[in-house]
């Protein structure tokens, strides 16, 4: 099994900027993927992005040009740096971990959850 426990979450005023930090412990070596998902009371779950073993990236259209997700492999640590925040932002954020099909595509849904943390935009 995989353990994720997301950190870094808090309320920031719009325009500002967060890192979200989540460790991943356990059976590390056999997770593929990675991703930031958000959700916000009454609203399924949106996905934000993920990052592949490659390091290949991709993201939510709602997020390109002002989120970055990048990895530390040797802390097992996954960010999410959130710039120009909006209200729209705010929400729980969930760090995931799961399988990689392919150089850039992630087996859905991911596996490994953590237990989230809030994120205030306002």
């Amino acid at each position: 099994d995989v353990q994720l426990v997301e950190s870094g979450g808090g309320s920031v005023q719009a325009g500002g900027s967060l890192r979200l930090s989540c460790v991943a412990s356990g059976a590390t070596q056999d997770i593929g993927c990675m991703g930031w998902f958000r959700q916000v009371p009454g609203l399924e779950r949106e996905g934000i992005g993920s990052i592949d073993s490659d390091g290949d990236t991709t993201y939510a259209d709602s997020v390109k040009g002002r989120f970055t997700i990048s990895k530390d492999n040797a802390k097992n640590t996954l960010y999410l740096q959130m710039n120009s925040l909006k209200p729209e932002d705010t929400g729980i954020y969930y760090c995931a971990a799961g399988d990689q099909l392919r150089r850039g595509v992630c087996a859905r849904p991911f596996g490994y959850w953590g237990q989230g943390t809030q994120v205030t935009v306002s």
